[in-house]
């Protein structure tokens, strides 16, 4: 069974493009959500939570996408994706997020098999509307104490809304995102704490990009929703507000406990028993045998124990929310400083190696985990780090990982370079001696005044800023955009480069690939050579897959 869209069916490669753009969106929304963050602990965090729970789903479906192996269906894909997520949910909204997916990816099985015996596909939009309909039950279910005015809230109206839409996918989509928006906007008239710090719900807010990503993924519109500016500002100092409703009190629970649980169904009664008893914000979801368990207590040796009484709890995170909540920070950094470098291919990483970084190698269209990042970052043993994500598509999880580091006292600074050439401009300018502040400006002045572009294969034909390219025609791009079409790797890179230097430029760095023709670079030197004499050419090589030839121009 498909369900149709403009795109095509959603299908099992479109949960896998839907996870890829709602990650997109929600690392740009993070720290937006971030602010947001007042309910149920003001610890800003909600958006980092629901970015590294959906990272840790889309990292399952990808795992699905094997060369030589069938191509997943969409039940399979929405079940990596459920699992992933409830593997590696993150705090209160990222676990609600976990059993969300679940209960579309449970419903959308279940309209599979349905079909598959009565011989008639449900109407593609029938099949989501019940799909958002059973993940909002779902997540209620999962709550010990529902509150209106959250991400519950956000999930029921969008499911509403799409129940009542019909049954073509794109008005369902859309119903469902527009009514998301709506419920949002509504909560801080249903939650006193959102009402009195002037924000709607953050964990609502992150449901909206969801959405916001599936409506791009189904129809090709992109939401131009923002929050407005007086309701995104650091959260305010507000009173606790228990999960049965706001309260006067000054006081709530110690810590937070999350655990997965290898648990039989009937020993979870009993759990959500005690440890409803133990504290609160609790928060139980999952199913055939695997938990994610959540819950804000003082005791949590006690909530550990109560998951060994019912099973076996593994993957323990205890958050004192007390520190959070009174805005401790990390120890002061030392003066020792180090550096991270994305890099792709082993040219590159030898190159960042040589000039003082600690380099995460990454492969074609495989960015690093966050995880990865802050391992690498804690490996350089260092209290204050320039993080080089050198890739527009990593910026996002550089910016996790960068506030995870936090955790550890180590002080990280992004440099958002979009290119591996900005980054070596970067490095080349990095000086340990003066004080850190100042070391990220210089860094960052020289990344932003590298031009970078490079060349390229086209492998279908397509519609481009230059014109319509067809398969194997080289392609020079500019900054991210294709500027020019040719047939020849060699005039190619030269038009290239003459138009990186249009506005003015002193070095130009070629940077070349394992793919890239032998005396490519030699060529291009030569013509700067011949025809440019104030400028330099440094030529590296890079051993990159994807690009033949990287480019950048100072």
């Amino acid at each position: 069974m498909g369900v149709q869209g403009l795109l095509g069916e959603l299908d099992g490669p479109a949960v896998r493009r839907w996870g890829r753009v709602a990650l997109e969106l929600m690392g740009r929304a993070r720290e937006e959500i971030d602010a947001l963050n007042v309910y149920p602990v003001p610890d800003g965090d909600t958006g980092t939570n629901l970015f590294l729970t959906l990272e840790s789903g889309t990292a399952e479906v990808d795992a699905l996408f094997v060369r030589d192996l069938p191509e997943p269906d969409l039940p399979t894909a929405f079940r990596a994706l459920a699992h992933g997520a409830l593997m590696g949910a993150r705090g209160n909204s990222g676990v609600i997020l976990s059993q969300l997916l679940r209960g579309m990816a449970e419903r959308l099985e279940a309209e599979q098999v349905a079909a598959l015996e009565s011989g008639r596909a449900v109407p593609a939009g029938l099949a989501l509307a019940h799909a958002l309909c059973t993940a909002a039950d779902a997540a209620y279910a999962a709550v010990a104490r529902p509150v209106e005015g959250t991400m519950l809230t956000v999930a029921r109206a969008a499911a509403d809304a799409a129940a009542g839409a019909g049954e073509e996918l794109r008005p369902v989509v859309r119903a469902a995102a527009t009514a998301a928006r709506g419920a949002l906007a509504r909560t801080p008239e249903q939650l006193d704490v959102l009402r009195r710090a002037g924000v709607v719900d953050a964990g609502g807010r992150g449901l909206t990009v969801l959405l916001d990503a599936l409506l791009a993924v189904v129809t090709g519109e992109r939401s131009a929703y923002r929050i407005h500016p007086h309701q995104v500002q650091t959260p305010v100092p507000v009173p606790f507000a228990a999960p049965d409703g706001p309260d006067t009190s000054t006081e709530g629970p110690g810590f937070e406990v999350i655990y997965l649980l290898d648990a039989p169904d009937h020993a979870l009664p009993a759990l959500r028993e005690r440890l409803g008893a133990l504290g609160d914000s609790l928060v139980v979801v999952g199913g055939e045998g695997l938990w994610n368990v959540h819950v804000h207590v003082d005791d949590a040796g006690a909530a550990v124990e109560a998951g060994i009484e019912a099973g076996r709890p593994y993957r323990i995170r205890i958050t004192h929310l007390e520190r959070t909540l009174a805005g401790l920070t990390a120890p002061e950094p030392t003066s020792t400083r180090g550096i991270v470098a994305v890099a792709q291919g082993g040219g590159l990483a030898t190159l960042f190696a040589e000039n003082g970084a600690h380099v995460v190698q990454a492969g074609p269209g495989r960015r690093p985990s966050t995880g990865v990042l802050v391992d690498a970052i804690r490996r350089t043993e260092a209290r204050e780090v320039v993080l080089l994500p050198n890739d527009a598509d990593c910026q996002a999880v550089a910016g996790v990982a960068a506030q995870q580091a936090q955790a550890h006292g180590i002080r990280v600074q992004v440099i958002p370079t979009k290119a591996a050439v900005q980054g070596l401009a970067a490095l080349a300018v990095h000086e340990p001696g003066r004080r850190f502040d100042q070391d990220i400006v210089g860094m960052t002045s020289a990344a932003g005044a590298t031009r970078y572009g490079a060349l390229t294969v086209a492998v279908r034909e397509s519609w481009t800023m230059a014109g319509v390219c067809q398969a194997g025609d080289v392609l020079g791009v500019i900054e991210g955009d294709i500027a020019v079409i040719g047939h020849d790797q060699r005039e190619t890179g030269t038009v290239l480069v003459d138009r990186m230097l249009a506005g003015g430029g002193e070095l130009v760095t070629l940077v070349t690939g394992s793919a890239c023709p032998p005396g490519l670079a030699a060529a291009i030197e030569r013509h700067l050579r011949a025809t440019r004499l104030g400028v330099d050419v440094m030529v590296y090589e890079g051993g990159q897959e994807v690009y033949p030839l990287l480019i950048g121009v100072e």
